[in-house]
């Protein structure tokens, strides 16, 4: 692991060709308390480097910081504040309150070592603020249940679905989900079109760029229907919660289920190991396509009215380097994306998160309720669970997405 003072010495080249202006740094955060103490032994070390340097620390709770940064970026803006990539920063972006922070990832090679974020947090060609964590989704799979049956793991998604005739023969759910909070059923949606048509036409499509009734939406779902129509996906989803789903599959009743590595915790508390459990990338559906995958990504942006902005880019390089990222990953069980950071190589499924991120080609997205605008990312999942019980209401489906999508994006 590099030292303290590589990443300093970087973060002081970026601001050596313009006078400095040493002073105090307010940070405005919304941390849980073990993501909160790692940060602050983070300003600790950035303060004990950069001794001209204070930074002023304020945390607020997750739901109030929602509110509070909408106010204090218009009123009284502190020179750091979190928050998210891709769309969910956009707002900020275009109304002019994120500051363009292009120098600090120009200045510190960030384009090669946080590559992985590069597309989720450019906007109009210029970066808007340093990604930090982020969490891989992907499949986890029930090693006993793929032995039970003979399957082997798939590469592509044709071996994916043939594997399901295996598993539903031994009555066994191929795919699990509990769609009664919606948002389980938007990771499986993103994935099949992501693979299908990749990452800018997700991007556009969550944009509002695309009708819904397009030709190239429709081939998304007619892969998900490869699923939905032989029955493949547990029938009863929308009464359960995502838990309910993972109980599922640690009994054995399913063997994949489409989810976030958060739920590493839930399989291993409902008795699985490391040696039951198993995690693989989303199958390839059209090989054309590179690979891109969804993987939520948490930020800190220089606000536009920021007092001391100088400074607060120096602490931004230092957050972007491969220490600062390793400490508070290791503290929440996330992904540094820095690639020259290092992870837990004793936790098999961090261990596949971040080789698996880290040389993603095609982008990351940031899931469809965070990458579309709230109101259609509902719509949309209520559309993405009706699908998976009546597929054969699709085109009503599409027509009532691409009629919100022309009022909402208007």
């Amino acid at each position: 692991m590099r030292s303290t003072l590589t990443v300093t010495i970087s973060a002081i080249a970026l601001v050596a060709a313009s006078p400095s202006f040493a002073g105090t740094v307010k940070y405005y955060a919304d941390y849980d308390p073990i993501p909160m103490a790692a940060m602050q032994e983070i300003i600790a070390d950035f303060e004990a480097a950069n001794p001209e340097i204070k930074v002023e620390f304020q945390n607020f709770d997750h739901e109030g910081y929602k509110t509070a940064i909408r106010n204090f970026l218009s009123a009284d803006p502190p020179d750091l504040a979190n928050w998210y990539a891709g769309n969910r920063m956009a707002p900020f972006v275009n109304s002019g309150q994120f500051m363009d922070v292009s120098d600090v990832w120009e200045a510190n090679g960030l384009k090669d070592s946080l590559a992985s974020a590069l597309p989720s947090m450019t906007i109009d060609g210029k970066q808007w603020g340093i990604p930090y964590t982020y969490y891989q989704w992907g499949i986890y799979y029930n090693k006993t249940v793929y032995d039970q049956v003979g399957a082997k793991v798939p590469e592509t998604y044709d071996e994916f679905v043939a594997n399901c005739a295996l598993f539903k023969e031994a009555g066994i759910d191929c795919v699990t989900t509990g769609t009664k909070a919606l948002w389980p059923g938007a990771g499986i949606f993103d994935y099949m079109n992501l693979r299908t048509n990749g990452y800018d036409f997700h991007m556009d499509l969550a944009n509002g760029k695309i009708p819904w009734t397009d030709d190239r939406v429709r081939a998304t779902f007619a892969e998900w229907a490869k699923l939905v129509d032989p029955g493949y996906i547990t029938a009863n989803h929308a009464a359960l919660d995502w838990q309910d789903a993972a109980s599922l599959l640690v009994q054995g009743k399913a063997a994949n289920y489409v989810m976030g590595n958060f739920s590493v915790a839930v399989f291993k508390e409902g008795g699985m190991t490391d040696e039951t459990l198993g995690f693989l990338p989303f199958p390839t559906i059209n090989p054309d396509v590179l690979r891109a995958e969804d993987a939520p990504t948490d930020t800190i942006h220089i606000p536009t009215g920021a007092k001391n902005p100088e400074d607060a880019k120096v602490f931004l390089a230092y957050m972007a380097g491969p220490d600062a990222q390793t400490k508070i990953n290791a503290a929440i069980e996330q992904l540094p994306i820095n690639k020259d950071a290092t992870v837990n190589e004793a936790d098999p499924f961090i261990k596949a998160g971040f080789e698996l991120l880290s040389t993603t080609p095609g982008g990351i997205a940031q899931f469809f309720d965070r990458d579309a605008p709230a109101e259609m990312a509902k719509i949309g999942m209520e559309g993405f669970q009706q699908f998976m019980i009546q597929p054969d209401q699709l085109d009503a489906i599409l027509d009532r997405l691409e009629k919100a999508r022309q009022r909402i994006y208007k």
